[in-house]
């Protein structure tokens, strides 16, 4: 399955262990949750990068004490209308101020990848190839936004809080994700 990270098609390096005889295996790992918490000390041991992959229903709450010492955590999306990650990706962004990668896992549709990235996500796993390209769609698509999120860009009210004139906005910079509407400034 292709990973998509900063707009490229790139190898992944990480080996997904689902049992404990899996973590002989050299190299960076990516573990289930229940996992982690049953080999932690054994896992922290190994001299290599870590990640534990939440499904969809487990919390960051129960890896929060350790973000600091993993380099992921994947997010499964196990079908398209199962917005919980998007939710969890928000809570390790912004609540616990996870700073390594944050992959996307499972169901990863291209309609929904400009969402994600506001969420805060950075890699993407995903079954067809063609998610590049809309990668590349989704990521310039909107330059302002009515919230703050995990990937903070311009929010509208504060660019209309602004003292002197209206700022120049384009069009396209406050589109509301994907309506039709445009706003006057």
């Amino acid at each position: 399955m292709p990973l998509i990270k900063d707009g490229r098609i790139v190898e992944d390096s990480w080996y997904k262990a689902e049992t404990a005889a899996d973590l002989s295996q050299a190299g960076d790992l990516i573990v289930p949750l229940a996992l982690w918490q049953a080999e932690r000390a054994r896992l922290l041991a190994r001299n290599t990068r870590l990640g534990v992959a939440l499904a969809a229903g487990e919390t960051p709450e129960a890896i929060a004490a350790d973000l600091d010492r993993l380099d992921l955590v994947a997010l499964e999306f196990p079908k398209f209308n199962d917005g919980r990650a998007y939710s969890a990706a928000r809570l390790l962004r912004e609540r616990h101020g996870f700073a390594g990668e944050l992959r996307a896992t499972g169901n990863v549709l291209s309609d929904q990848l400009a969402f994600m990235l506001r969420c805060g996500f950075d890699a993407f796993e995903a079954a067809d190839e063609r998610l590049q390209q809309r990668w590349h769609e989704a990521s310039g698509r909107y330059r302002a936004h009515y919230q703050p999120a995990g990937r903070s860009t311009r929010t509208i009210p504060a660019l209309r809080g602004r003292s002197g004139p209206a700022p120049a906005v384009a069009r396209a910079d406050v589109e509301v994700a994907g309506c039709a509407g445009h706003w006057a400034y």
